[in-house]
């Protein structure tokens, strides 16, 4: 797989977090009642870098969960026919029920992924909403689901691979498209 192109560098991704922290912030007239909820596992260092945006702007906190979609995958026996499931467990340490929760993740795709983490959230209680933040829409959606804040949208073939690279878990930031060779 070779790199095709950069779309977002360091100092772009920081841009992108701010705007959708001021985005956040107005649309919610606040964030007040407000939890970010991470996808595993890069969704949960945006959530993290969204929380310390937010706390900068607002000077209030925000608390920030994390969430494995694993077992809630449509997909799942495709993905794991000959081994287990990797669970890696989530860790929301608080009630959501009646809070407004902002689902994070780097990419959206197929809309799969958010199908699974709305499943898995209303399975921890009942939020009085769910909104969706991501670092890059890609497009090809099989579901209907629609970010409410988006970094950057990024028309792909269904053949390229959008990547996100984040310092956490990459050493750098940055996000490519890449190609099969």
């Amino acid at each position: 797989m070779s790199e095709k192109a950069v779309i977002l560098d360091e100092q772009a991704i920081r841009r992108a977090l701010t705007r959708i922290a001021h985005e956040m912030i107005e649309r919610n007239k606040g964030m007040n009642n407000c939890i970010l909820v991470g996808i595993k596992t890069r969704g949960i260092y945006l959530a993290k870098r969204l929380a310390a945006r937010i706390e900068q702007i607002e000077g209030t906190s925000v608390k920030v969960g994390e969430l494995d979609i694993t077992l809630y995958r449509d997909d799942l026996t495709k993905k794991t026919a000959n081994e287990e499931p990797l669970v890696k467990g989530s860790n929301i340490p608080f009630d959501i029920t009646d809070k407004k929760i902002i689902v994070v993740d780097d990419v959206l795709y197929t809309g799969r992924t958010i199908r699974a983490a709305m499943d898995a959230l209303v399975d921890k209680g009942r939020p009085s909403a769910i909104q969706l933040a991501v670092l890059v829409d890609r497009g090809h959606r099989e579901l209907p689901i629609r970010a409410d804040y988006i970094g950057k949208n990024i028309p792909t073939a269904k053949t390229e691979k959008v990547m996100v690279h984040l310092v956490e878990s990459d050493q750098f930031d940055k996000v490519a498209i890449y190609e099969n060779e």
